[in-house]
């Protein structure tokens, strides 16, 4: 005889219901990833700063 078919259902309900931009966001504001996500801003803002034109002013006259 076959034996009987058991289905069991894991508790991460809320993780499948998060789309991609919910997991995202909570993954961005999770206090463990705070400084690397500090750490990509300030790299973002650096390169931003760089590429403009304000950082003629860092050039000696």
């Amino acid at each position: 005889m076959a034996p009987k078919r058991v289905v069991v259902q894991s508790g991460r309900r809320d993780q499948e219901q998060a789309g991609l931009f919910g997991a995202t966001y909570k993954e961005i504001t999770n206090p463990e990833n705070a400084t690397i996500v500090r750490s990509i801003v300030i790299f973002s803002a650096a390169v931003a700063f760089f590429h403009s034109s304000l950082s003629e002013f860092l050039i000696p006259p």
